[in-house]
């Protein structure tokens, strides 16, 4: 059985997005676990909830796939970040961090079905229930043209490069739409801060 990396499959959106330049690309729509909460992560138990739910039901669902004969690495993390001033994410990044409003969520192969989800949080209801089980959404997330760059570097210090992307999507004569969109390819728990690298996605028209 062949395992399917995703990532690779989907290099324009992962595994091959520039850290030198910033790119235009046109996201397909994807399906996805999704988890709504507030707040930041490093202090946030919502987040931390999201965090013990999202990758153990990925799992389960990785391994209910593999009982119908498709084999996949399971994706990264990912999150939708707002605030209802969006001056959060530049000139007061770290300052106003409470403020954020975020959704995490996981990408979800397209044989993935609901069907399969709704089963995947039954069995995994009789063993332990995962904290935020009941918060588990399963959408196709819609995204299309966006802007987007590789970032080496602390979560914390994120505001200056999400400022210059802001100012490209603005010189290249498009404007902000949605919301700002993180990758993690990194687990922050092995990996130095200044080694962290997240692909910074912002969406426009």
């Amino acid at each position: 059985m062949t395992k399917i990396d995703f990532k690779k499959e989907l290099k324009d959106l992962y595994s091959g997005v520039s850290a030198k330049e910033f790119s235009i690309v046109d996201v397909p729509p994807l399906n996805f676990l999704m988890i709504d909460g507030h707040g930041y992560p490093d202090t946030s138990q919502e987040y931390q909830d999201a965090m013990m739910t999202l990758y153990p039901l990925s799992y389960t669902l990785k391994f209910m796939a593999k009982k119908i004969g498709k084999d996949y690495v399971v994706m990264p993390l990912e999150g939708l970040w707002w605030a209802k001033d969006m001056g959060v994410f530049t000139e007061a990044f770290m300052e106003r961090k409470d403020e954020w409003l975020w959704t995490s969520m996981i990408m979800q192969p397209d044989f993935i079905t609901p069907e399969m989800v709704d089963k995947a949080i039954e069995d995994m209801k009789k063993k332990k229930t995962p904290p935020a089980l009941s918060k588990v959404r399963f959408e196709t997330f819609t995204e299309g043209l966006s802007a987007q760059i590789l970032y080496f570097g602390s979560y914390s210090e994120e505001g200056p490069t999400i400022k210059r992307m802001h100012n490209f999507i603005k010189d290249q004569g498009h404007k902000l739409v949605g919301k700002h969109h993180e990758i993690y390819l990194s687990d922050p728990r092995r990996t130095k801060p200044e080694r962290l690298k997240t692909i910074i996605r912002q969406p426009i028209k």
